[in-house]
């Protein structure tokens, strides 16, 4: 009588409730439902998201310089140097280059760019007369009146985003000055919070666990760690990256020969930010100037771009980044997807990182999970498959 009772309370333990796919679809239902009861009470989270509306951007700015500049802290604390004398130093190091980016970098991106918008029009002729040129060969006579039809149609599309976007301009003139305010808003206050970042950083952690239960305080503290190490060396991975790869377009675009070699060096550097889109990105506009320039330019602007794309991808990449953060590259590519979708140019730049801590946390979340549930233990080991040298009976 006991067996009988106890086979279907087996079968359903073992067939439902130990099983990931049950779990997961379980646990994918809660967070959906708990979403669902956030939507209704939406409107009591809106004075948090003004708020972060406000806060965000220098609070986001003074991390991003924080993982930058805390290593050279730690080190000259190390040596024997006062951390508030080291921060002090860091930033008087940091004006000075801000200074120097004003007066040298700027100026010369501005001549480059006033340059390039006077002489767009001129370009667009030449690689006119070169589309005209190219489909007056016989090989396309068959299909002439497509493309030219097509390339009206692209014309007159080009024409109204043009009339659209001047419009949408002149309409959003408030939000215009509106952002350039909460811009000018969080240069002046991301000084003081990344002070106080590098003079106070390491007692966040430890202060914030003290709220939680005893028992929760050892991990809670490990996956804070682990989320700063996966943050923080993408950070500084990324832009030092950039900071080559804008360095490398530089020197490769001025040996060639190519217009704006420097303003285009800088943009590569930003793009680049976007993982493996960025580089591709900023090839645009070189390869239109090549275009622009001739056969010879062209194929010596793509040399630039393999040379650029094998040293960073064989050399600078592996070195700087490596592997720490373990997301493979079509994850990557779905996050900037979705990211970029729901937040613009912000989820892009920072979708990488927010999903790398979100990682982190839902492996340690599991993980206790299966600890304490007890669900996914194996009743059995798992048998090896042989090897080829076993013999087979």
């Amino acid at each position: 009588m006991k067996e009988t009772q106890k086979k279907p309370h087996s079968w359903f333990w073992k067939w439902f409730l130990n099983n990931q796919a049950v779990t997961s679809l379980l646990v994918i239902l809660l967070i959906l439902l708990i979403l669902l009861l956030f939507t209704k009470v939406s409107y009591l989270f809106e004075p948090v998201w003004q708020f972060l509306a406000i806060v965000g951007l220098p609070i986001i700015l003074a991390g991003i310089l924080y993982y930058l500049m805390n290593p050279t802290v730690d080190y000259l604390e190390r040596k024997g140097i006062k951390r508030i004398y080291s921060i002090f130093g860091l930033f008087i190091l940091v004006v000075g280059l801000i200074v120097w980016g004003v007066v040298v970098i700027i100026p010369k991106i501005q001549e480059q760019s006033m340059s390039f918008a006077d002489n767009l029009p001129g370009y667009l002729t030449i690689i006119e007369n070169k589309v005209n040129e190219i489909l007056s060969d016989p090989i396309f006579s068959q299909v002439q009146e497509q493309i030219e039809a097509s390339n009206e149609k692209l014309i007159s599309s080009l024409t109204d985003i043009v009339q659209n976007l001047s419009r949408s301009t002149i309409q959003n003139l408030g939000s215009f000055f509106g952002a350039v305010a909460t811009i000018v808003l969080a240069v002046i206050t991301m000084p003081f919070i990344l002070f106080y970042l590098l003079k106070d950083g390491r007692k966040l952690a430890p202060y914030f666990v003290k709220f939680l239960p005893t028992k929760m305080r050892q991990p809670s503290l490990i996956v804070l760690k682990e989320m700063n190490d996966q943050v923080s060396s993408y950070i500084r991975g990324q832009l030092t990256v950039a900071f080559a790869v804008a360095v490398m377009f530089m020197i490769g675009f001025s040996i060639i020969g190519l217009d704006y070699a420097i303003t285009l060096g800088i943009a590569a550097g930003f793009l680049n930010l976007i993982p493996y889109l960025g580089s591709f990105l900023a090839m645009i506009p070189a390869v239109f100037l090549g275009i622009v320039g001739g056969p010879v330019l062209l194929i010596q602007v793509l040399i630039v771009f393999v040379i650029e794309q094998t040293i960073e991808g064989r050399l600078i990449s592996p070195l700087v980044l490596g592997n720490e953060l373990s997301i493979h590259p079509v994850t990557i590519l779905l996050v900037l997807l979705t990211s970029g979708k729901l937040f613009g140019l912000v989820g892009v730049i920072l979708g990488i990182p927010v999903y790398a801590a979100a990682k982190v946390i839902i492996t340690h979340v599991f993980e206790w999970y299966t600890r304490v549930s007890s669900l996914y233990e194996d009743e059995e080991p798992i048998p090896e498959a042989p090897s080829e040298e076993t013999p087979e009976v």
